[in-house]
């Protein structure tokens, strides 16, 4: 499809429900121009909108649930069998807790053909991208689902944490490899790095409690602010968007709900819909 900007994200299980596709959808389309394909890989399309292209979520297939729950299942991203009419093709990524705050046209032409990832924030300096807003191409590189399809167990329990340092390990410049669980792993030649990773600009996306909550103890009388050029803010980890706009950090300890307070972020009510 010339000229289609494809969209992706993924819903499974409970967690989120079928408002968090709708209201990233619709943000999508206001902040996209022209064209627009956007498809959500789910197990459970009831109670989002018809305007959005579901298919079924890839099924990771003898894979033991304690493998292919969490993150992990963002690698069926990577599948060489994903829809033969996305083969090939600069897919956009987004994780369903984002507020999207500005255009984003500028994601498909930066750098394209790279992949393209968030620095991630706890991992300054170490090639590691963040996965919640991601650019790649279909298809493009499907040894990285094969290689955990082969030997879930290893990959997860041996060889590294989080998906998206293994992802970094395989396409970045080698230093990515340094997070693997041992010294092995990063000598493995699969995880040398090639070199294919870059990061968005800085200030598209913003992570909202790493760099828009106000300091402690400020966050209990002022209120995280809206940055005026970003493009996505990034609730990863807690809180989810609806906790940040009603001002609640769901945290099931007494002591740690002492200083995971804040106020109310206002703004979120008018990009998040």
């Amino acid at each position: 499809m010339p000229g289609v900007k494809l969209v992706l994200c993924m819903k499974w299980g409970s967690l989120y429900g079928a408002h968090y596709v709708n209201r990233l959808h619709a943000g999508v389309r206001r902040h996209v121009s022209g064209p627009l394909q956007f498809v959500c890989l789910t197990d459970d399309s009831s109670g989002i909108d018809p305007a959005v292209e579901c298919r079924p979520l890839p099924a990771f297939n003898d894979i033991a649930a304690r493998f292919g729950h969490s993150a992990w299942r963002k690698l069926e991203l990577w599948r060489r069998d994903l829809g033969d009419d996305l083969l090939g093709r600069e897919a956009l990524f987004l994780d369903l807790d984002l507020v999207l705050v500005g255009p984003l046209d500028a994601f498909w032409d930066f750098k394209p053909g790279r992949y393209a990832a968030i620095e991630n924030w706890s991992k300054p300096g170490m090639d590691v991208g963040n996965t919640s807003v991601f650019r790649f191409v279909v298809g493009g590189h499907p040894e990285i689902f094969e290689r955990y399809d082969s030997d879930p167990a290893r990959v997860f329990e041996r060889e590294f944490r989080i998906e998206q340092e293994y992802i970094s390990a395989r396409l970045g410049d080698g230093r990515a490899a340094r997070t693997a669980r041992g010294p092995a792993v990063a000598r493995d030649p699969f995880y040398q790095g090639l070199r294919e990773q870059v990061f968005w600009p800085k200030g598209w996306c913003v992570s909202f409690k790493e760099e828009l909550l106000p300091a402690w103890p400020m966050r209990l009388w002022r209120a995280a602010p809206l940055p005026r050029d970003a493009k996505i803010i990034v609730f990863h980890g807690k809180p989810d968007p609806a906790d940040a706009m009603a001002g609640v950090w769901p945290e099931p300890k007494r002591w740690k709900r002492l200083y995971k307070r804040l106020r109310p972020a206002p703004w979120i009510a008018e990009h998040w819909r």
